[in-house]
C-alpha cells in the first residue's frame, strides 16, 4: 500500500484515519471497527463491501 494513498485516504463512515493491516490487506477504521478490503491494490472504500470487526478483534 501506498503510504501517500494511505495518508489520503479516510474512513467514508466517520473521515477517520485508516490502518494498512497487511496481514488480512484490508485498511481498518478503528472508529468505525470496519476493514476495507484492497482488491487487486485497490482500496475498496464502500460500507457495504467492509468487514465488521469482531469484539475480541485485535486493532493493530
Amino acid at each position: 500500500m501506498d503510504t501517500k494513498l494511505l495518508q489520503i485516504l479516510v474512513c467514508p463512515v466517520t473521515k477517520g484515519a485508516l490502518v494498512h493491516n497487511k496481514t488480512t490487506n484490508e485498511l481498518i477504521s478503528k472508529s468505525a471497527r470496519l476493514a476495507y478490503p484492497i482488491r487487486d491494490g485497490i482500496p475498496v472504500m464502500l460500507e457495504e463491501d467492509a468487514r465488521k470487526l469482531s469484539d475480541d478483534e485485535e486493532i493493530a
